[in-house]
């Protein structure tokens, strides 16, 4: 007699899956970062010699880290397509066959041979399985999200939805520590066979990482919206999303320009920036992010847990307000050209406001949906607005630094305090209660986490 009026009768209960749902999806979000760096890292390094051999060792670099970007247009794709099939025929079977695409794609790439061997089918095979490997990873985070906040209870959403978070996290501190001990073999091993070694693993990993999905259950959510609609006409989760729930697709998308435009300015080009305009050594800066991810494998569960405390929005505004007080005063430390001044700053930025922000989005972006269009609006929100601003971010900063006649970074500072309106702003628009109500599951979480916030709060 003491249940809340609304509370949902069929709630989900979290202890029963937390143990297999949170392997699942950690394995996968760190097999896809684990690959992105280290084709980005083999890329600049390795790839244009091998694949794009040319007679300016310029033009060769540039054709490899063309094919990577190739891959960063395919995941918009990617998050479209198999968010709609998330809605449709479930989170679960998504996730599993995303994982096996990208796996096997990045396992292939190790098996590639060269320019050498088989001439122009080489560039041409890597660009394909690169393709294939974007489309894959493009879907992979926002489904991980949406399974992690629907298996998640109203007093753990922010814990669980970490968790993808944690995932990148993790993949990104083992790839740089990859590339960190393969380039300290000779060049003749990392030209001939040691590149290949993390690329083949993949397959191991997809192997360990089927076998742990496939012991993950289907969420309750889903199951209830699927028992629904068989008494429904077809869905039609895109044009549903795109008619009753652009606002929250607006604010993951919103969200996603700030948060992956201050990231990539942060990871990639503040390691271009060391070496080419400071010459710092290369190692000072990679050794940097190694341990900015190592700290981050601790804030991210810290952050998932204060989002359960406080809500996911005050974690996400004290990210960006970090942001913004470190926007003049990184490049401070940087100039300084000390390697452990360089670390703190690094680890400030990349293992603390970035990751904290990235750890409490997860559920605030899954609950700008409801469940029958929350893959779709997921991945759509996000890889379209990752694409957008991942892309053109390190570029811009590059250039603006490029035109300055003393290679200023002000422009690039004020790029980092427009990331973090963009970041700020989206937590202005809070589609929660709007969405509790039209569903019919306005419980009192849900009316608590609204009341939490300072401009909700009564006046006295």
């Amino acid at each position: 007699m003491n249940e809340p009026v609304n509370q949902p009768r069929s709630a989900p209960s979290p202890t029963k899956t937390h143990k297999s749902v949170g392997p699942a999806v950690v394995i996968g979000s760190a097999l896809e970062w684990f690959d992105f760096y280290l084709y980005a890292s083999m890329a600049a390094l390795v790839f244009g010699p091998i694949f794009f051999p040319s007679e300016s060792s310029t033009t060769s670099t540039l054709a490899a880290v063309a094919t990577f970007a190739v891959g960063f247009l395919a995941r918009p794709l990617g998050g479209i397509v198999f968010g709609v099939l998330g809605d449709k025929i479930g989170r679960k079977a998504v996730l599993s066959l995303t994982f096996l695409l990208m796996g096997i794609s990045s396992g292939l790439i190790g098996l590639v041979p060269s320019y050498e061997t088989i001439g122009i089918a080489a560039p041409i095979l890597l660009v394909a399985l690169r393709i294939l490997q974007g489309l894959g990873a493009g879907a992979e985070f926002g489904s991980a999200i949406a399974v992690s906040y629907e298996h998640a209870g109203s007093k753990s959403r922010g814990r669980l939805g970490s968790l993808p978070a944690l995932g990148v996290n993790i993949g990104l501190l083992l790839s740089s520590l990859t590339v960190a001990i393969l380039t300290s073999f000779s060049e003749e091993f990392l030209y001939t066979w040691g590149w290949r070694i993390p690329f083949v693993a993949s397959f191991a990993l997809v192997i360990m990482g089927v076998w742990v999905r496939r012991q993950m259950p289907e969420t309750p959510e889903f199951e209830r919206m699927a028992a629904r609609a068989k008494n429904h006409k077809k869905t039609t989760p895109l044009r549903d999303l795109f008619k009753s729930d652009w606002r929250g697709l607006a604010i993951v998308m919103v969200m996603t320009i700030g948060y992956n435009g201050v990231s990539y300015i942060f990871k990639t080009f503040s390691l271009s920036y060391l070496t080419q305009f400071r010459d710092v050594a290369p190692n000072v800066g990679a050794f940097g992010i190694t341990l900015a991810s190592a700290v981050a494998i601790i804030v991210v569960p810290i952050a998932g847990r204060l989002s359960d405390r406080f809500d996911s929005r005050r974690v996400i505004l004290f990210g960006a307000a970090c942001i913004a007080v470190l926007a003049f005063p990184f490049f401070w430390l940087m100039d300084t050209n000390q390697p452990i001044l360089i670390w703190a700053g690094l680890i400030l930025a990349t293992g603390v406001a970035v990751p904290a922000i990235l750890a409490a989005s997860g559920s605030y972006m899954a609950r700008q949906f409801p469940a029958e269009v929350r893959a779709s609006g997921l991945g759509t929100g996000r890889e379209v607005g990752g694409a957008f601003a991942g892309g053109l971010a390190p570029l811009g900063a590059l250039a603006l630094v490029t035109m300055s006649a003393t290679n200023a970074t002000w422009g690039v500072s004020v790029l980092f305090i427009l990331g973090a309106v963009f970041i700020g702003g989206a937590c202005m628009f809070d589609q929660q209660r709007k969405i509790a109500m039209r569903s019919g599951t306005l419980d009192d979480g849900a009316i608590a986490v609204e009341q939490a916030m300072p401009e909700n709060r009564p006046v006295s």
